[in-house]
């Protein structure tokens, strides 16, 4: 698990394809290694991956097809800015919100502009990660816990603050840049726990909640 509080931005080393998938190598920079061990989780643009072997200043992680096919790490070249986090431990501030690491889905970035000191951006996410996005929730783009400043359909508004712009990869965010995306994590299991003895039929659709199922778990007050 991760917070979405990057503590690094690193470069893409290499990216080697070996026996049909690739091995990433990083350039750690101000990561700090001292407390890794192989077998470590690293989130890197917001994709948890395995330590495979390290040094102080690099750390290799094997990416599958799978990763692959569902971020945007397929985008990725030698030199490419990434966002660093290591793995929270019990003691570590929740200063972002819940991050597993597992990206739902890939988003565009549409719109940029100054607001003042901080920066707006607007990011389309794919249609069916719609229902999981709340004005005011969070979610996280590239590994970064950003607060969702307005939901239109599919597109999300953010801010971000210069603290955050100085410490992330955000230049990379430019328009039409693809982004990673992690819903919180929470909205996912409410889906999942309201669709009941239902999300144990194989024909099962993605997406059960329904006004009435909504109302019949007291989540809707009767008019």
């Amino acid at each position: 698990m991760f917070t979405g509080i990057i503590q690094a931005v690193g470069r893409v080393k290499a990216l080697t394809p070996v026996g049909g998938d690739v091995t990433l190598t990083v350039e750690t920079r101000g990561l700090d290694m001292a407390d890794v061990q192989l077998g470590d989780s690293i989130a890197v643009n917001g994709i948890c991956l395995t330590v495979t072997r390290f040094d102080t200043q690099h750390f290799q992680a094997d990416m599958s097809g799978e990763t692959l096919r569902r971020t945007a790490a397929g985008q990725w070249k030698t030199g490419t800015p990434v966002n660093l986090e290591k793995a929270l431990l019990p003691t570590t501030r929740l200063g972002g919100h819940l991050v597993s690491g597992h990206v739902d889905g890939v988003g565009q970035v549409i719109t940029r502009r100054q607001d003042a000191r901080s920066i707006y951006l607007e990011v389309k996410a794919p249609d069916e990660l719609a229902r999981y996005l709340a004005e005011k929730g969070s979610v996280t783009v590239d590994g970064v816990s950003l607060t969702v400043n307005e939901v239109n359909g599919a597109v999300i508004s953010l801010n971000l603050i210069p603290h955050t712009a100085e410490r992330t990869n955000l230049e990379e965010w430019q328009v039409g840049a693809q982004v990673n995306l992690e819903v919180d994590v929470l909205a996912r299991y409410l889906e999942r726990l309201l669709l009941g003895a239902k999300a144990a039929e194989s024909t099962a659709p993605q997406s059960g909640i329904t006004l009435a199922m909504l109302a019949e778990h007291g989540y809707l007050k009767p008019e």
